[in-house]
């Protein structure tokens, strides 16, 4: 089949494009660099033209509510736009675990995404998934101020971000269900601790500081609003073997 991804040149995206490309599948990796802006619209029609489904794990790095809402409302809105106009089958997108107990910072705009995907005339598919293992190199590099890196504490469940990318090709290659089960990695960890596991295994010397957070966003991860509930599909790696590959 044909599948579109949208953002497959970030993170999760890349892995996706592989994961489909991987099964046999055709794959378009639509992105900036290809000429699609999911913000003002430019290239979707062509991008997601002829695709039997779409993946979307379009993002933005932002802990403030204004811009993340702002982005992932357009994006949605845009994305789900040129679908219809163009007919696609099913539309895929990638959230975040616990964003309606925890709507605030960056969680805000992956709410108000989610509930532009539920009004939706294109039928879709919504894949809430934990922290991916890769969002403690994120954090580090955020983090880090000269010598001393000011990890913040958080309760996370991470999964590797090659598994989420397997469930993504795999929801498209199925029918449309609204909502999907969650996705969260085997075994809870402590964010700060990931971030100075994921240092160490880098060769770094900088001093990892454990620091909670005073913005709301922060002290919901700290309190384990993240934290995926009963029900969720756990993966299989670990964030302790994950961190053995990257050494």
């Amino acid at each position: 089949m044909k599948i579109t991804v949208v953002g497959g040149t970030g993170t999760v995206g890349s892995l996706t494009v592989a994961a489909a490309r991987g099964r046999g599948h055709e794959v378009t990796s639509a992105s900036r660099r290809t000429g699609v802006n999911v913000t003002t619209g430019e290239g979707l029609n062509e991008a997601l033209s002829g695709a039997d489904a779409v993946v979307d794990v379009s993002s933005m790095p932002t802990l403030s509510v204004s811009p993340a809402v702002k982005f992932f409302s357009a994006a949605a809105k845009n994305v789900l736009a040129a679908a219809g106009t163009v007919k696609v089958p099913h539309v895929v997108r990638l959230s975040i675990i616990g964003v309606d107990r925890n709507p605030h910072g960056f969680y805000a705009g992956q709410l108000a995404m989610e509930k532009i995907y539920d009004d939706a005339a294109v039928p879709t598919t919504v894949l809430r998934a934990a922290q991916f293992h890769e969002f403690a190199a994120q954090t580090l590099q955020r983090s880090t101020l000269g010598p001393v890196v000011l990890a913040p504490r958080a309760r996370v469940q991470p999964v590797a971000g090659r598994e989420v990318a397997e469930n993504l090709v795999s929801l498209a290659e199925g029918e449309p269900m609204g909502r999907a089960a969650d996705l969260a990695g085997p075994r809870e960890e402590e964010l700060a601790q990931m971030v100075r596991g994921y240092a160490h295994s880098q060769g770094s010397r900088r001093l990892v500081l454990p620091v909670r957070l005073p913005m709301p966003m922060m002290r919901g991860m700290a309190a384990g609003l993240q934290l995926p509930s009963a029900g969720a599909q756990l993966g299989n790696q670990s964030f302790p073997e994950w961190l053995e590959q990257q050494k």
